[in-house]
């Protein structure tokens, strides 16, 4: 079995200890990082060789410092982050902040929900499905 790295981008405690109980039960999760605000998530992402690169990012929209859409530009921008599969996950319904982010670049756009059953079904789900059943871009692509 391989075992995912994943990075959370939230600033809200009560959703970040929520997301990391549920993706930690998750058998293919190895390593969960988190950052509590854009400046922190990236620079996790751009130390290079401090850390190995997650195999997918949940990012929150609504950031201290830089927010969401920014640290999206910048991950979608750059040669070493750009195939990380980037999971916005946001309490915004904005049509407008749905169409930025796919147009920057994001590999999904999911409203986080309000009931405390569907917050853990949909994170179970998303974090299954990115660490489980995707199949990530090698490191080195030789065929």
């Amino acid at each position: 079995m391989t075992y995912a790295n994943i990075l959370i981008v939230e600033d809200n405690p009560y959703d970040e200890e929520l997301a990391l109980h549920t993706l930690q039960s998750i058998q293919a999760i190895k390593n969960i990082h988190v950052a509590r605000d854009g400046e922190e998530a990236l620079d996790f992402l751009f130390q290079k060789g401090k850390q190995s690169l997650p195999c997918f990012i949940l990012l929150d929209l609504k950031l201290p410092k830089i927010n969401g859409i920014e640290v999206l530009k910048k991950i979608k921008g750059s040669e070493a982050t750009k195939l990380i599969p980037t999971i916005v996950f946001s309490s915004s319904q904005l049509g407008k902040d749905r169409k930025t982010c796919y147009q920057l670049g994001a590999n999904s756009y999911v409203a986080k929900p309000v009931e405390f059953d569907e917050y853990v079904k949909i994170i179970t789900q998303i974090g299954t499905y990115w660490s489980t059943y995707n199949a990530p871009v090698p490191q080195e692509a030789t065929d």
